[in-house]
């Protein structure tokens, strides 16, 4: 496998592989660290997304002194070494191993510390273990788009009281509603979920081209608000990119909310040269490696794992930066509270960028950079 050519990737972005890493080769993307002793930033990308996604922060953050690194995760773009088959084994996509991998690619590049752990989506899961886990190496974090609630709880003084009730089926419920409807999470995790997006009827680059634009601040209709809670009815409320229609796969689900030419013009967040990069890796690898995630956390398989941190917070200074159109920062209840008052014990400030979806980094990559700069030098020692 070769890295990303330069003539895809900003001036200052450079790519490279890092063999022999937990048992991968680690595609990475690079800037700064132009002299020994730049601090590290560590840049962790979500789902259906790869280090690409970072290209307009980077020059930003080398330009500020830092050493700006952003893998493509396990599962992800030109990353080799993971299992692409449906039953492959979970374990290798649990949160300790997915830390494992960054810590790896920290010290291959020569550095013990990293300044930041960034993480946006899924990346902000990695993140948030990668800061609650390892503060001396990871010494301050931002999450985007995906709030922390906290590591999973250890039921407490139960002894010789009630079992607590079982709760709801909360798929049961969603598919009896008026309108069936389905989580995207559990979907995600389906056998049948990577054939359908990677060989979608409308085309690779037409599916990734819509579903960009359905949860981008591009769709006007994206007006999120706090749920009041994990029930089928308040989860409805939620675009269909995250409450599907029980029928329907992601690809038909998308496709209605295809933009027009007019619209695709006006995406100068995302030109079709930058689409066709991430049509180029997805067509290459398909979506199996990041479905891997979605799968090792709806099967409940590697969370009890997790439970060894259980009551442990995020003490280091941290801060939230996330688009005011992302529904990502509400699609877990309370989760954006709990980050707030019990999670992160210190947390800064909580950003909502104007004229961003959940693409914040991308569609608004001047105000997300000023932002990170800001926190970076703020926060400092």
């Amino acid at each position: 496998m070769q890295p990303l050519p330069a003539s895809v990737l900003p001036a200052g972005v450079r790519a490279r592989i890092l063999p022999g890493i937990n048992g991968l080769d680690i595609h990475v993307l690079e800037a700064g660290f132009e002299k020994k002793g730049s601090p590290a930033v560590m840049l962790f990308h979500g789902f259906p997304e790869v280090a690409y996604s970072w290209r307009k922060v980077m020059p930003a953050l080398a330009a500020a002194g830092y050493h700006a690194i952003a893998p493509d995760l396990r599962g992800y773009g030109r990353t080799t070494g993971w299992d692409a088959d449906f039953d492959a084994d979970q374990i290798g996509f649990r949160f300790t191993n997915l830390l494992r991998d960054a810590i790896g690619v920290l010290y291959a590049l020569g550095h013990r510390t990293a300044e930041a752990a960034v993480g946006h989506d899924f990346g902000s899961s990695v993140a948030s273990y990668a800061s609650l886990v390892r503060p001396d190496i990871f010494r301050r974090m931002v999450l985007m788009s995906a709030p922390f609630a906290g590591p999973s709880p250890v039921p407490f003084d139960t002894d010789g009281k009630p079992a607590p009730a079982k709760g709801t089926d909360i798929h049961a419920a969603m598919a009896t509603l008026p309108r069936p409807r389905k989580h995207y999470q559990w979907y995600q995790s389906t056998r049948e979920a990577n054939e359908e997006q990677w060989h979608p009827k409308q085309g690779l680059h037409d599916f990734l081209r819509a579903y960009y634009h359905y949860k981008s601040a591009d769709w006007k209709a994206n007006k999120p608000y706090e749920l009041k809670g994990w029930t089928a009815e308040e989860l409805a409320k939620m675009p269909t990119y995250y409450i599907m229609d029980l029928a329907e796969g992601m690809a038909e689900t998308v496709a209605k909310q295809m933009p027009s030419a007019a619209e695709i013009a006006a995406a100068k967040w995302l030109t079709d040269d930058e689409l066709a990069v991430y049509v180029g890796e997805y067509e290459r690898t398909g979506f199996q490696g990041g479905l891997n995630w979605y799968r090792a956390r709806t099967s409940g398989r590697v969370t009890p794992e997790l439970e060894i941190f259980t009551g442990r917070t995020i003490d280091q200074p941290s801060t939230f930066i996330s688009g005011k159109s992302d529904w990502g920062n509400y699609q877990s209840p309370g989760a954006l509270e709990k980050m707030q008052k019990s999670a992160c014990t210190n947390m800064k400030e909580i950003y909502m960028v104007e004229g961003a979806g959940h693409w914040v980094q991308q569609e608004q990559a001047a105000e997300v950079s000023r932002l990170l700069l800001k926190f970076l030098k703020e926060s400092a020692a």
